[in-house]
């Protein structure tokens, strides 16, 4: 069965989703939501560097909610809660980067609820980190241990090679002062997904975790003047941030989710580092056995080849593979805990000429 899906926004995971969902033998591109005029009408392939896809790209959301169409891989910069619904209530599985990993955890899911009962559909949140580094795979190594006592998902990432100067600019607060980093919109925002993924292994382990989640921000600003692909960091503001969410149980870390944010690794105080493994994901379970598994390949190789970032795909990819399970599923609010295992599709040329 082939699966009509409509991609909502082409930024860069957007893109991603577009290519990911054209490769895929499952699924067919039926729609494309863009945000910029200066999109509308365009081929939702050439957006991408593509072929034609022969889907033309449109802002007119009401007649995308009435498109036949099975799902919807919803990427815009910030999820919209009502927009979502509408697209549920009208019949549309919706699976998403933003949010809803795990619906025990976060507020406001009702209206949601009742969307997807409405319109027969499911909404599932997935993605990298949060998402399948703070979520999946934890869980999944986790079975080749017993007692566990402590849960680590960590992000090394050198920021540089995520050449969005919006975001990393006036959310992540790069370039800004110490005093306005420290009010950063990103502990909030960050942290409500992070604390979902730590709700959510934590539920699955059994771990009664205490009331509070712990939240850490520390930062390093530049002792000199840092190019990057936003612009020029200047002495004295930002240049490398570390965010932490802690669950406990009676005060101890349980469940520890982090992640690591630099400008590269010179020119800054304190003088932070990578280490020598340098930028990656880790996972690592406390109990016996202990064990560490390190992601490689999520980041670009270099400075000079950051686009297509190779997180942004992982993120796309996630989310597409998730599409069949997500459409063949009942309605409601599903996490992994509820879906089948996704799995990657191979290249068209090792699919029996599929």
């Amino acid at each position: 069965m082939t699966f009509r899906v409509i991609q909502w926004a082409t930024g860069n995971v957007g893109r991603q989703g577009i290519e990911g969902i054209l490769a895929h033998p499952e699924l067919e591109l039926a729609g494309c939501w863009v945000h910029s005029e200066a999109k509308v009408g365009r081929d939702a392939g050439e957006l991408c560097g593509l072929p034609t896809a022969g889907v033309a790209a449109s802002d007119d959301v009401d007649a995308l909610v009435a498109l036949d169409a099975d799902c919807v891989l919803y990427s815009p910069v910030m999820a919209k809660p009502e927009e979502v619904v509408r697209l549920l209530r009208s019949g549309k599985n919706v699976v998403t980067p933003l949010d809803w990993f795990f619906p025990a955890a976060s507020e406001g899911t009702t209206a949601l609820e009742e969307a997807c009962r409405e319109g027969g559909a499911t909404l599932h949140g997935t993605g990298i980190h949060p998402g399948g580094i703070t979520e999946r795979f934890p869980l999944m190594i986790s079975a080749m241990s017993r007692d566990v006592r402590h849960v680590r998902a960590e992000e090394f990432s050198d920021i540089r090679t995520y050449a969005t100067e919006f975001v990393v600019r006036e959310m992540m607060m790069f370039g800004k002062s110490p005093d306005e980093a420290a009010r950063s919109p990103m502990t909030g925002l960050l942290g409500h997904g992070f604390k979902q993924s730590i709700q959510m292994v934590a539920t699955a382990l059994d771990m009664k975790l205490d009331a509070e989640i712990v939240t850490e921000h520390e930062s390093a600003v530049a002792t000199q003047a840092i190019d990057t692909p936003v612009g020029t960091i200047d002495p004295g503001t930002i240049a490398a941030q570390r965010f932490g969410w802690i669950g406990t149980v009676g005060g101890e870390p349980a469940v520890t989710v982090r992640t690591n944010w630099f400008m590269g690794e010179e020119n800054l105080e304190p003088a932070w580092t990578f280490g020598p493994e340098g930028e990656r994901f880790e996972v690592e379970i406390e109990g016996t056995p202990s064990i560490k598994t390190v992601f490689h390949g999520l980041h670009p190789p270099n400075l000079q080849q950051i686009d297509p970032n190779n997180g942004i795909i992982a993120t796309a990819m996630h989310c597409v593979n998730a599409i069949p399970s997500a459409c063949r599923a009942e309605p409601g609010i599903k996490t992994y805990l509820d879906l089948p295992m996704a799995t990657g599709k191979a290249a068209k040329a090792l699919r029996g000429g599929a």
